[in-house]
């Protein structure tokens, strides 16, 4: 046996320290699964969305702990296009974030088409 460790290898190297099993390891998240975390985010920052709109579908770039993420959806008309492309990005970086634990430092809005509203109480139809 080694005098100076007690280990009897003689190198004199200390055993390694003991890692907690929670610390062991590493995580991988899909680029699919943040894209689904995505268009959910964005889905209910519009909500509701107008009758016959397509959900919003996202697609994503990971890269270490960011994801630059772009989401494509349909909006009612008429309305604030701008404050509603703002609350999505806001709610995507907020969602995203706070259930993947990345940074998301851009989300890309693409309006894909706009959905007629008609205002309460409006004739549908033709009118005479």
């Amino acid at each position: 046996m080694s005098a100076d460790t007690g280990t009897g290898t003689g190198t004199g190297r200390q055993p390694p320290a003991l890692v907690q099993p929670g610390e062991r390891g590493a995580l991988r998240i899909a680029d699919r699964v943040v894209a689904k975390i995505a268009a959910q985010a964005a889905r209910e920052a519009l909500a509701p969305l107008p009758e016959d709109a397509a959900p919003p579908h996202a697609t994503v770039v990971l890269r270490h702990d960011t994801a630059r993420v772009r989401v494509l959806l349909e909006l009612g008309y008429p309305g604030d296009i701008g404050a509603r492309c703002a609350a999505v990005r806001r709610h995507v970086v907020e969602r995203v974030g706070a259930l993947v634990s990345m940074e998301v430092p851009e989300v890309t809005v693409q309006v894909e088409r706009l959905h007629l509203t008609p205002a309460p109480g409006a004739p549908h139809g033709r009118t005479p």
